[in-house]
């Protein structure tokens, strides 16, 4: 690459060869240009989708979600940074924990960077009081994740009266939208709950009105949201507050995240009676906690130690209950399933899985459902990244989730977005079950998120395979708790 010799990981080769267990150091790595992959991360699950279990390593520093709390602490802004979601797919974490000062000997030994590279190492990055801190946020993350690990969302004793999911707030006004999302991911870590990323398009956004500028910065927002392991949904229309208030009413949100950008509204607005969002938020919500941001600097660390007084309250309400596991995983166990060999429209995928679910359970009326689902369409779509849709509705007469998928290799497309799946979600639940609808809306996430999951059901062509590789996530997800 421009004149040098660089050595790169052989995938192709380590995938053609198929043994066990792959060993792969550096998860962080950058490939060279013009590499299959950019990362390694995405090599690695290359070779995971082709049933080889990894072994990697990771420093803390390349976290996504813990960019602003490095900087802060170390000063330096670290580039080469790995989804959270990639850290969250691991089976088992390992903290390889060593002395500062026996880590600072290595590095001068040459053990860690080649010869010439160790003295500009040791004066930038690798100081004593850099090492110490990272060192500690290692043991505290490692910690968390632990502790998550014992604990399922999907078990949690909660009904529609305790909310407890979390939401962030986005707009393509706010300067600083990836500090907000870390912080807010960092907070559902902290709770083990699922969230979601939520943006409202004011009509006076609408792409032909606003800078191609602002649009691929809010893309960008989103696709970082869908990396720290939300999942993200659009809507349009010009009451963000009633819209996101209306969201957290219908997912169970206990938790808004919103930024503080620092604006004030003018005086002229005041003497008319108008409020800033975060006002009215404040003001119209009931039942849930509003946690605004400082998103003008990088202090996220700091925000954290904030946050855990009421986070360490919540936790002690979070109880088990038995029976919920297998509740909730028959939807997706007794899904109907259809494989198409062509392009659909988004609107007619939804109609032939709509159609397959009330011949399957001829109590849920097709017009009523097909209704209730264009006008959920109509709020924003429900495409939400890595080639997955999830239409849904919540329907009045029903007792218990229904479920169907629908898998086309060669696509389905939103025309009016301009966006594509190959796998689609239809979900129909109880109207007045919202626990039913976000639990499994939350469970369908997880295993959309799966890169593995994901790559055997483009490769299946039959409706028996594809319910195979759905029982046997589920199994394994079992399994792994």
């Amino acid at each position: 690459y421009r004149g040098i010799e660089i050595t790169e990981m052989d995938t192709d080769a380590i995938i053609r060869r198929n043994p066990a267990v792959a060993l792969i150091d550096e998860l962080a790595h950058t490939n060279v240009p013009g590499s299959k992959n950019a990362k390694r991360y995405q090599d690695v699950q290359d070779i995971l989708a082709a049933g080889i279990h990894v072994v990697s390593t990771l420093n803390i520093q390349h976290i996504e979600s813990l960019y602003e709390t490095v900087e802060q602490a170390t000063g330096v802004r670290v580039k080469e940074r790995i989804p959270d979601k990639i850290v969250m797919q691991a089976d088992q974490l390992v903290n390889v924990d060593i002395a500062t000062e026996d880590l600072l000997q290595r590095l001068k030994e040459g053990k860690v960077y080649l010869a010439g590279k160790s003295g500009l190492a040791l004066s930038n990055f690798f100081r004593q009081d850099n090492l110490e801190q990272l060192r500690e946020l290692t043991l505290r993350e490692v910690a968390a994740q632990i502790d998550s690990s014992r604990r399922s969302p999907l078990q949690d004793e909660q009904s529609a009266s305790s909310p407890d999911q979390v939401m962030v707030c986005l707009s393509s006004r706010t300067e600083n939208s990836a500090a907000l999302l870390r912080y807010a991911s960092r907070i559902a870590g902290r709770l083990n709950r699922n969230w979601y990323a939520v943006y409202v398009q004011k009509l006076s956004e609408r792409p032909e009105l606003v800078d191609a500028g602002i649009q691929r910065k809010m893309s960008n927002t989103l696709t970082l949201a869908q990396q720290l392991g939300a999942t993200v949904f659009m809507y349009k229309g010009n009451d963000p507050v009633a819209t996101v208030l209306q969201f957290a009413k219908e997912y169970r949100v206990g938790h808004i995240v919103v930024g503080n950008s620092g604006r004030n509204l003018p005086a002229w607005k005041r003497m008319l009676g108008k409020q800033t969002m975060i006002e009215r938020l404040i003001r119209e919500s009931h039942g849930v906690t509003i946690v605004v941001a400082d998103i003008r600097r990088a202090a996220e660390e700091q925000k954290l130690h904030r946050a855990a007084g009421y986070l360490s309250q919540i936790r002690k309400n979070l109880f088990a209950r038995k029976g919920v596991e297998e509740e909730q995983d028959a939807p997706v166990f007794h899904a109907n399933v259809l494989l198409w060999n062509e392009v659909l429209e988004k609107e007619e995928a939804i109609r032939q899985l709509l159609e397959g679910l009330c011949a399957s359970h001829p109590s849920i009326p097709f017009d009523y459902a097909w209704r209730a689902l264009l006008e959920r369409e109509k709020q924003g779509a429900t495409f939400i990244g890595e080639e997955i849709a999830i239409p849904h509705a919540r329907l009045e007469g029903m007792e218990l989730p229904v479920l169907a998928i629908g898998v086309s290799k060669l696509g389905i497309i939103d025309s009016a977005s301009g966006s594509t799946a190959t796998i689609m979600f239809l979900m129909l639940s109880p109207l007045n079950r919202p626990d039913s609808h976000v639990k499994l809306l939350g469970m369908i996430s997880k295993m959309a998120g799966d890169s593995q999951w994901r790559a055997a059901m483009g490769r299946a062509d039959s409706q028996i395979e594809v319910m195979q590789i759905v029982r046997q996530w589920l199994e394994e997800r079992k399994r792994l708790r």
